[in-house]
């Protein structure tokens, strides 16, 4: 489907200037754009690099496995239909402690796992438990204490003080994960009776 809408935006966008005579500016659109994807690529590759190998150097020094178990309280109160043994909270500990650090990137693939491991659980393959509802929400709304991304992106831009987007970020993130967690819960009250995480109508 977005395949469809950016197909057609961009002709609407050719047609409309060749109507109007601006197709030089379509070109150099086109041209400057490109060498700005590929030089913001670069500079999100090093990001990546680097925080991505932290989490790699955090995970094989057993820090993610310290820090998932200090975890684990919490996550058992967010995730109260999930054994403490099953390798979803594993996951989704590693997933929020990438989020926070900002790595996106890293904590794409723990994510996915923890989906996969809670659909294991869900007792009706044909409705997201409340488990998996839950950890959406999270996902999505993750307190992040350093947003790498847009530090990235300001600095390309040659901000003055890339680094300022820090408390504000820390300040909009916990918020909105406060707000999502207390939407979960809340909803839960109202559509989950049982203790099987299954919806109920």
């Amino acid at each position: 489907m977005l395949n469809y809408l950016w197909g057609a935006m961009i002709l609407i966008g050719i047609a409309v200037a060749a109507f109007t005579g601006k197709m030089p500016d379509i070109t150099n659109a086109a041209i400057e754009s490109s060498k700005e994807a590929v030089t913001t690529c670069i500079t999100m590759l090093g990001i990546m690099a680097m925080w991505c190998g932290l989490m790699e150097i955090a995970q094989r020094s057993g820090l993610i496995k310290t820090l998932t178990v200090k975890m684990k309280p919490f996550l058992k109160f967010l995730f109260p239909d999930v054994d403490e043994k099953n390798k979803a909270l594993d996951c989704i500990a590693t997933n929020v402690i990438a989020n926070i650090l900002g790595l996106g990137w890293a904590a794409t693939p723990a994510g996915i796992k923890a989906m996969q491991e809670l659909q294991k659980i869900n007792k009706n393959k044909e409705t997201a438990s409340r488990a998996m509802c839950m950890f959406m929400v999270f996902n999505m709304s993750s307190l992040q204490l350093i947003s790498v991304n847009i530090i990235a992106y300001r600095s390309q831009y040659n901000s003055a003080n890339p680094s300022e987007i820090i408390g504000p970020g820390i300040l909009t993130t916990l918020i909105s994960t406060i707000a999502g967690i207390l939407f979960v819960k809340i909803m839960e009250i109202f559509f989950y009776k049982n203790k099987k995480g299954e919806l109920q109508q």
